[in-house]
């Protein structure tokens, strides 16, 4: 467990692990938790760190106006704090955003990127605004979390546990500072710069993401990229189906021989 500071705002993290590092960001609403499944599996083979965005989990929240530049400026805080020079990258929905962004920004660091349930153009996100604004943190958090995974996930024993995970950290969200993220994701546009890409990209999303469409897009204008689909899953498809979605991942890390193909 660690904190950075990034331009006056306070970043959690959790490493896990050795070797080559593997930076993980998660979704809305989630936090760094929602890569649990992976964090076990990965520290096998590479330092894990799992990174909690600005406005969620243990990191600050603030209520100024934020840009994806900014947010990728905190997770680059992380890499320089842990003196990372290079390192793979996965992102899921926002954290997909985020881990594009540093990707074309910084080429030379990150050598590979998993982009999961995301668009390179912008997102109307206006419905979860008005959710958290008018309906309150306890009230819209869980009934956000449940839309994100497919509706036989959300109803099962484990589904309820796993969602659950992240209503704790309720009383310490803030609707403001996640307005804020969602304004930001409403003006973002990469679309134009996806032809910078070089390194290896893997696009996913889950059976009933409902993100799919326009993740395959992306993926056709990015050279060389691979997309996949987790099957039964929603758009959280590394906890619904994280065996499915860790094999994806791995097999794509072993063709390009970040991890040893006779592992």
């Amino acid at each position: 467990m660690a904190y950075c500071s990034v331009n006056g705002i306070r970043i959690y993290y959790e490493v896990s692990g050795e070797g080559f590092p593997l930076l993980l960001i998660h979704a809305n609403p989630f936090d760094h938790r929602l890569w649990l499944y992976q964090i076990a599996s990965f520290s096998t083979f590479f330092k894990v760190i799992a990174v909690d965005l600005r406005g969620y989990g243990h990191s600050d929240k603030p209520t100024s106006q934020t840009s994806l530049a900014m947010m990728a400026e905190d997770v680059l805080g992380v890499c320089r704090h842990e003196e990372i020079k290079e390192t793979i990258v996965a992102g899921i929905s926002v954290g997909g955003n985020v881990a594009l962004q540093l990707g074309l920004d910084h080429p030379e660091i990150f050598k590979a990127l998993i982009l999961v349930g995301c668009s390179s153009g912008p997102s109307e996100h206006q419905t979860r605004i008005d959710g958290y604004v008018k309906q309150g943190m306890q009230t819209y958090h869980v009934e956000h979390l449940r839309a994100l995974v497919s509706p036989e996930f959300s109803r099962t024993a484990l589904g309820k546990y796993l969602l659950g995970l992240f209503t704790d950290t309720d009383p310490i969200l803030n609707a403001e500072a996640l307005r804020k993220i969602f304004e930001a994701l409403e003006v973002k546009n990469l679309t134009p710069r996806l032809p910078e890409l070089r390194m290896p990209v893997l696009t996913l999303n889950g059976e009933f993401d409902g993100t799919l469409p326009r993740t395959r897009e992306m993926s056709q204008n990015i050279r060389g990229a691979v997309h996949q689909i987790v099957p039964g899953a929603g758009h959280a498809c590394c906890l619904e189906n994280p065996v499915v979605f860790d094999q994806l991942v791995r097999e794509f890390l072993k063709q390009h021989e970040f991890i040893s193909r006779n592992r």
